[in-house]
């Protein structure tokens, strides 16, 4: 697969899935915090990986919460980011969550992807601008963690989209937000995305490509929603990157 890169400037990522594998640790992480509510409640129904990415993979951590409760017809209240993780709000349970996350990175580290380093470090060469756009609020850490914090001088996480008031994928907004903070157009700007909701976010957004990376939700979901070129690793950008 070929992308001429002589027609983009900057390249918007997706963190977990795409950089790192760290959905593996956030698909853990949410297992267990939903697993662990749902028994406390007496429900039998389990949380599988189905509904991971149906409704919790790629978008904010409450937003996550809110849908998959959603799901079971189960309503708690909202509570808010000061809430402890042993609250049975929204915002208890994505902290318990976060929690379970932190736990597992901290115990077992995290690696880059060999094909994303190999497609990034071609893409510095080119000179191409890079960003992280992640609904993740522990973006800067993991990639720090994964070695690769230093290719990226643009960071839109989280943290910083609450703190900027811009709604999460699948809006475009981070994305826009990103591409304006590189100085790119978004018609220069190609996106990066393994979830469905962040494959979304770059089709609404009007960007120059969206690519789709599919770590397990499927090619043919990734270009439904609206991934212009799916890939199974970006190593198989990295021919005409390196040009």
């Amino acid at each position: 697969m070929r992308v001429d890169w002589n027609d983009y400037d900057a390249a918007l990522f997706d963190l977990d899935g795409v950089i790192t594998p760290t959905a593996e640790v956030h698909m853990r992480a949410w297992a267990q915090m939903f697993n662990d509510f749902l028994r406390e409640r007496g429900v039998d129904e389990p949380y599988t990986d189905a509904d991971y990415f149906t409704y919790v993979d790629g978008k904010p951590r409450y937003d996550g919460v809110r849908s998959f409760l959603a799901s079971r017809d189960i309503e708690l209240p909202e509570g808010d980011a000061s809430d402890p993780a042993s609250a049975e709000t929204v915002a208890g349970l994505g902290n318990r969550k976060n929690d379970d996350f932190e736990q597992i990175l901290q115990t077992e580290g995290v690696k880059p992807y060999p094909g994303s380093v190999a497609l990034v470090e071609a893409l510095e060469k080119r000179g191409t601008k890079m960003a992280i756009v992640s609904s993740s609020r522990n973006a800067a850490a993991v990639l720090t963690a994964a070695g690769m914090i230093e290719h990226f001088p643009v960071i839109v996480s989280g943290k910083e989209a609450g703190e900027r008031g811009l709604p999460g994928k699948p809006a475009p907004d981070t994305f826009l937000a990103a591409a304006d903070d590189l100085g790119v157009p978004k018609e220069r700007a190609v996106v990066f995305e393994d979830a469905l909701s962040g494959v979304a976010a770059g089709h609404a957004g009007d960007f120059g490509l969206v690519i789709g990376v599919d770590r397990g939700v499927g090619a043919d979901q990734l270009t439904e929603h609206g991934a212009d070129v799916v890939v199974s690793d970006l190593d198989e950008l990295v021919d005409g990157a390196d040009a």
